[in-house]
């Protein structure tokens, strides 16, 4: 699969895939007015990509500085979509939630969402700016 990017908006992260390492980045703050324009693609991608998946890890590093409540729910439906893949074709699938060490809600959003998770590695991961 090639590389694969979304440039940023005011309301939406940047999307990053680099085919070389498997790793899909979003990074940035995510209130689209539309939530479909934004996720329709973004999932279309999703199962492309993930019925080529072979033996390979799929990392997604998520940075989100701020999201709205229909942003937190794509997400949960993409969690959910990832768990179907571990869990019926055992692929491998890394989720980092990377925040900022003084954002707490983003911290406590990263903690729901790792209770939430059964069958992806998802990994706290706190920065510094």
């Amino acid at each position: 699969m090639d590389n694969w990017k979304i440039e940023a908006t005011k309301y939406t992260p940047t999307v990053n895939f680099d085919a070389a390492s498997n790793t899909l980045v979003l990074i940035g703050e995510s209130y689209p007015e539309n939530l479909a324009t934004f996720a329709d693609p973004l999932f279309s991608w999703l199962e492309d990509y993930l019925a080529q998946l072979e033996y390979q890890t799929f990392t997604i590093n998520i940075e989100l500085t701020y999201f709205n409540s229909s942003s937190s729910k794509m997400l949960l439906d993409w969690f959910d979509r990832l768990e179907e893949e571990v869990a019926n074709k055992g692929k491998t699938i890394i989720v980092n939630w990377i925040y900022d060490a003084e954002n707490e809600v983003a911290e406590e959003y990263g903690e729901e969402f790792q209770e939430d998770i059964e069958k992806l590695t998802f990994n706290l991961v706190s920065k510094k700016e």
